[in-house]
């Protein structure tokens, strides 16, 4: 049960990480927002998991190492099998550099 739970998690966390950075390229495309990514990540998590996980989602500008980067964070709950499991949520960031026009 504990490596069923665990290929879960792995399975959820990827997908989250995934869609973070797809939305932050997106974002971060020139004539586009940073909240056209977050929307962008949202409707991919919602695709790929459940609309459930794709609640949790935001997006920015910030500066990452001197550079303008647009970033995704994409916070879920944590899927549980059962009664199996950490209770809690999984948070993460895709990040992305600015295009200018």
């Amino acid at each position: 049960m504990a490596v069923l739970q665990l290929t879960i998690v792995l399975h959820v966390r990827n997908t989250l990480v995934d869609s973070a950075g797809e939305g932050a390229r997106y974002g971060a495309l020139a004539g586009h927002e940073p909240a056209d990514g977050a929307q962008w990540a949202r409707d991919l998590v919602a695709q790929s998991l459940s609309p459930a996980y794709a609640q949790g989602v935001s997006a920015g500008r910030t500066t990452l190492d001197g550079l303008e980067v647009v970033e995704v964070e994409v916070e879920a709950p944590l899927p549980l099998v059962g009664l199996v499991g950490p209770a809690g949520t999984l948070t993460v960031r895709g990040h992305a550099l600015v295009e200018e026009p």
